[in-house]
């Protein structure tokens, strides 16, 4: 229990007379604290952490600590909860195995705290100079069991998973030297500073608790490192790992394109403030993806193995690399407040996830296309797509955007049938559209002199080389606003996240000279949404997205398709009485004008026949430009000087 909240119970306790009970039967009774709370002190001494990633066989990371110990008597070591970028309590415990604690050799045995199963107590005998920890880290088989962290070709080290460390201090007090024992073969990619033995043991100069675990370390059989920036003193790295060496090869252009990337990035935001970066890129199948997570000095992102080599057909994915490295500033450098705490171990506060998510998303999608990664009508189709999301997130009704920033504890790990009414995560999406509204709304007032690039230099840049992290909040967030344009922004921001309507949602793109419409001929973007999400998506028709066998993916809350009694997982067995498939289905939701989408569908082992009650044609989305107004959103995709 957070010891807080252990002092409040036994205050409560100790003040409520017996006549005061409400009712009959037992009371609780106040847990004394567990875990001592951590203060902002110097750590004595140096973790040892020996890490065995050799039984790829298994997926068994083997561990071995020497952790110094303060003094003797009660100590408490922690297995780090909450990891970086996922902005809740994900890491499992439960991987967690075959823990044994010596002293000098001597078994000691442990208790684990009955309310926070992180945390394990162990009695130190005087004169101990530090306790031996040994476990395994079991990495999952397979993705449905979680995220696979080891292939027969590929090694995802994640600190967080791999060590345990005393209470009591701040992450950032507690230093560790690491070393890290490979199959052989494998390379490694990764920003700490590494020296290897004559048998292949590579081991890191020491670094606090807190750099160690946001400097995760990649290895493969398949390697290769590319130079993004011309930097001596902060140096960018693209470092690819693959499961083929055919799987690096890149093409002048690519490399051209991420190269500018990071050039506009730091025209945007500033000079570095890292010692050096590494955008590791892993191109498998394998391990989870496509997605990235963000470190100071490094970003995670996965994607296919053929995502150099496919053309346009991975544009989707292509401000995914700008995204993680946008929070290397925001999120990293600078972070809000709530999702600050000194230690692993102790719950965050996402409220302003619009900010760190939402805002670096936005950014994603300009740097993107001022880079060239995507092309300014590709960034047309994306934004497109948002807004179209967005507009149909009926979820709004009672669920707000800033609720949604509650979304990573409600919902992570956890399915969500009905997205548009349960909303998850929008601050992504929406972010990006409130953030473009922002944007606008700045152009529009400065007659084009400024936009959010001035605010977000103020709010998350810094001198170069400085690595001290500082936090900002809500106020601060106004503040770097009201520096560029002097404006209501406290309110303009609340009505935008606390409303449960869409007035004003497409606000940024009116402002920025573009409209929302529908027309019954998908973008080349939208077919790689479509791809991407393995269905046939008629979202904004019948409500209704299935595979190419025909299983509902997903179904409109209230749409045609849910009014017709239609749920995920139902399986279409024919269309206007024609045997499924895509081809036909797509046909009867073109001519649902003149004639009713019949369709025979199965569901928990019946069959039966429904009508879909919808009377238009095909609607996908894309941007149309309002002849006569300023276009502002091309002013904002301009790669800057």
């Amino acid at each position: 229990m957070n010891p807080l909240r252990s002092a409040a119970l036994t205050l409560l306790l100790a003040a409520s007379p017996a006549w005061a009970q409400g009712s009959a039967g037992p009371q609780p009774a106040a847990p004394a604290p567990f875990i001592a709370a951590a203060r902002d002190q110097p750590f004595p001494g140096t973790i040892r952490l020996d890490v065995d990633a050799t039984d790829t066989a298994h997926k068994v990371f083997t561990i071995h600590e020497s952790i110094p110990v303060q003094q003797a008597g009660r100590m408490v070591l922690l297995y780090p909860e909450y990891e970086t970028g996922s902005h809740a309590a994900t890491a499992s415990i439960a991987a967690l195995a075959g823990l044994t604690l010596r002293a000098d050799g001597r078994p000691l045995p442990w208790r684990r705290d009955p309310l926070d199963p992180y945390a394990f107590e162990v009695e130190v005998p005087p004169g101990t100079a530090a306790i031996d920890a040994d476990f395994q880290f079991l990495s999952p088989l397979s993705p449905r069991q979680g995220p696979v962290r080891m292939t027969p070709g590929m090694v995802t080290v994640a600190w967080q998973n791999l060590l345990l460390y005393p209470a009591g201090w701040f992450a950032r007090d507690i230093s560790i030297a690491a070393s890290l024992r490979l199959a052989a073969g494998m390379a490694a990619a990764t920003t700490l500073t590494t020296t290897a033995d004559a048998d292949g043991m590579l081991s890191f100069a020491p670094e606090t608790l807190e750099d160690l675990v946001d400097s995760p370390v990649y290895a493969g059989r398949h390697v290769r490192q590319v130079p993004l920036s011309q930097d001596a003193a902060a140096p960018v790295d693209l470092a690819l790992l693959a499961q083929t060496p055919e799987d690096l090869e890149t093409t002048p252009a690519q490399i051209a394109g991420l190269a500018r990337m990071v050039t506009q990035t730091h025209r945007l935001l500033g000079p570095a403030h890292y010692r050096r970066y590494a955008l590791i890129v892993a191109l498998s199948d394998m391990l989870p993806g496509p997605g990235g997570f963000e470190h100071m000095e490094s970003s995670e992102n996965a994607v296919p193995p053929d995502f150099f080599h496919d053309g346009d057909g991975y544009s989707i994915y292509q401000d995914l690399f700008a995204h993680e490295f946008v929070h290397s500033w925001n999120g990293r450098y600078r972070q809000p407040a709530g999702l600050w705490t000194p230690t692993f171990n102790q719950p965050v506060d996402g409220s302003l996830l619009w900010v760190y998510e939402g805002q670096t998303e936005f950014w994603g999608r300009v740097l993107a296309a001022r880079a060239g990664l995507r092309t300014p009508a590709q960034t047309l189709d994306a934004l497109a797509i948002d807004a179209a999301v967005a507009q149909a997130r009926v979820g709004r009704s009672w669920k707000s955007l800033q609720d949604s920033a509650n979304d990573p504890s409600i919902a992570i790990g956890r399915s969500v049938v009905w997205r548009d009414w349960q909303r998850r995560e929008d601050y992504y999406g929406e972010g990006v559209l409130l953030w473009l509204d922002a944007d606008s709304l700045i152009r529009e007032r400065t007659n084009g002199r400024h936009g959010l690039d001035a605010v977000a230099r103020a709010l998350f840049g810094g001198p170069a080389g400085d690595r001290v992290i500082r936090t900002y909040g809500f106020d601060e967030v106004c503040a770097a606003l009201n520096g560029v344009l002097p404006y209501d922004w406290a309110g303009f921001l609340r009505r935008r996240l606390d409303a449960h309507d869409d007035a004003g949602l497409l606000d940024g793109l009116t402002r920025g000279g573009y409209r929302l419409v529908f027309t019954d001929t998908p973008t080349a973007y939208f077919r790689q949404t479509e791809k991407d999400g393995g269905g046939i998506d008629l979202s904004y028709s019948i409500g209704l997205v299935v595979d190419p066998k025909g299983q509902a993916r997903a179904v409109a809350w209230n749409g045609p398709a849910f009014r017709a009694g239609l749920a995920v997982g139902v399986r279409l067995l024919a269309v206007n009485g024609q045997p499924f498939s895509a081809e036909a289905l797509v046909q009867a939701v073109r001519q649902a004008g003149t004639r009713p989408v019949e369709l025979r569908v199965e569901s928990d082992g019946v069959e039966r026949a429904v009508t879909v009650d919808y009377h238009g044609t095909l609607r996908y989305p894309r941007l149309e430009r309002i002849a006569g107004t300023p276009d502002r959103l091309m002013a904002l995709l301009k790669p800057l000087p």
